[in-house]
């Protein structure tokens, strides 16, 4: 068992939040004073973990879509569909305008430049456009079939042939920092998105009433494969023109174009997953390997060593102590493939038992509970480095001798997006968590090493004289 010491003399009082060696433990506002102290640093703690056999379907909570098939050696099929509502404008122009004067309507899908598609960047790949006819179920999953929802023949809307690159775009086009996919819509559909505003304003006060006319859209693959593609915005721009004249007093038509129709976090959106594992991967987990696959594919499960790592501290921490750090570090390999498949950037570690109800509930890492991590490319591993208020809430709890149940150190390892808010407050700058959603962007996939992971303890004890 490997201890480190380091040995300094206190000169002042010092005041430390500690959880005290005696049967009442987590005591507030003791004090180390005088004499001597010693910072102890233990890591001999052994982790375990295990894949989970097969994701549970989950919801997407994200306004970005996934569409496209991709069959990647070393991780598996994996195809994205999606279904959509939209979010209405509060108000469309009107005046000088009648359901003749609405020109077209088109649907635009937004993929970022960087990163916003794994595969074959020239493969041309289709996708057609159907009008749902019944609302979307709330809640709503990744194995969500829409076949039921709308009627492949009366209610193809549109179809597009679409590649990922600009080779035959002008250079103010290659520079810019998206690709577009466009998709002509019937402009009777438009008309009828002109008339029911201008009959029935209501119906565009809230996306639920706008559901009640048109319960949205389903995008599906059309034809090919070879890449997946990450939709970050959705929108229907309705192009129509009013009546004018030119300097001669001739009539003339002035066009006009209005993006009323989008995807925004308040409307309900699913993207329709399926994926099949890799045989060559499903047998490295088979074997043992600690793997994650993400989106829908596999968690890892492991237990933390909370029970040694309070049986150490009591052993070692003398008659009056300060926990000062628990960290968490988990070597991780990127897993070799030919799509170009990385690793997930953030991983949530959270509790077995409230995994469920921390996404139901729109939670956010807690410390206690739940954690999360950034993916460290240049030293490949992922670091949980704020388990302190774990540590104390189990010694609290549970005290010295307490046998702690299965539930409180049974974690599971979960991909996630990680959204923050900057906040300035007199002068500082101070970054929040506002949300963590199940990851459901492109494909990814990491190995974990958890035999190799390291548990490591810090504490300050003082001798007193």
């Amino acid at each position: 068992m490997k201890i480190t010491f380091i040995t300094a003399a206190i000169a002042a009082a010092s005041i430390f939040i500690l959880a005290s060696c005696s049967d009442t433990t987590g005591g507030i506002g003791s004090s180390l004073v005088d004499d001597e102290t010693e910072v102890v640093v233990e890591s001999d703690f052994k982790v375990t973990g295990r894949s989970t056999e097969s994701n549970v379907p989950i919801q997407s909570r994200t306004i970005t879509q996934l569409l496209g098939e991709i069959d990647a050696e070393g991780y598996g099929v994996f195809s994205s569909q999606f279904v959509t509502q939209f979010m209405p404008a509060s108000t469309i122009v009107t005046e000088g305008v009648l359901p003749e004067y609405i020109d077209s309507l088109q649907l635009l899908l937004t993929i970022p430049r960087s990163g916003g598609c794994i595969g074959d960047s020239i493969l041309p790949m289709g996708l057609n456009v159907y009008r749902l006819d019944r609302q979307l179920p709330q809640p709503i999953y990744s194995d969500f079939d829409p076949a039921d929802y709308y009627n492949p023949q009366s209610g193809l809307l549109g179809s597009k042939i679409y590649t990922f690159n600009t080779i035959e775009q002008n250079d103010s086009v290659k520079k810019l920092a998206y690709r577009s996919v466009t998709v002509d819509l019937p402009v009777e559909l438009g008309r009828e998105f002109f008339t029911l505003y201008r009959d029935n304003p209501s119906a565009f006060s809230t996306p639920m009433e706008f559901a009640k006319h048109f319960p949205g859209i389903a995008v599906m693959n059309s034809f090919g494969a070879g890449r997946v593609v990450e939709i970050t915005s959705t929108t229907m721009r309705m192009y129509y023109h009013t009546m004018g004249t030119d300097s001669l007093g001739k009539p003339i038509e002035i066009p006009h174009v209005g993006t009323y129709f989008a995807v925004t976090p308040e409307i309900v959106s699913n993207n329709c997953i399926n994926y099949q594992i890799s045989p060559k991967l499903q047998a490295r987990i088979d074997a043992g390997e600690n793997i994650i696959v993400a989106p829908a594919g596999r968690d890892v499960e492991l237990d933390f060593p909370i029970s040694d790592v309070i049986e150490y501290y009591y052993k070692n921490c003398g008659s009056l102590s300060v926990v000062n750090t628990l960290t968490f570090k988990i070597p991780a390999e990127v897993i070799e493939n030919d799509y170009g498949i990385g690793a997930p950037q953030q991983l949530l570690l959270v509790r077995t038992s409230d995994k469920s109800n921390f996404f139901l509930n729109n939670d956010i890492p807690d410390n206690v509970s739940s954690f999360y991590a950034e993916y460290d490319s240049k030293n490949r591993c992922y670091t949980f480095s704020g388990l302190r208020p774990y540590l104390l809430d189990m010694i609290d709890r549970y005290g010295r001798n307490g046998a702690i149940p299965e539930e409180e150190f049974k974690f599971t390892l979960v991909p996630v997006t990680v959204e923050t808010e900057t906040v300035q407050n007199y002068g500082s700058t101070q970054t929040y968590v506002s949300s963590v959603t199940p990851y459901v962007q492109k494909p990814v996939m990491v190995k974990l090493d958890i035999p190799k992971s390291t548990v490591t303890l810090t504490f300050s004890k003082q001798t007193v004289k």
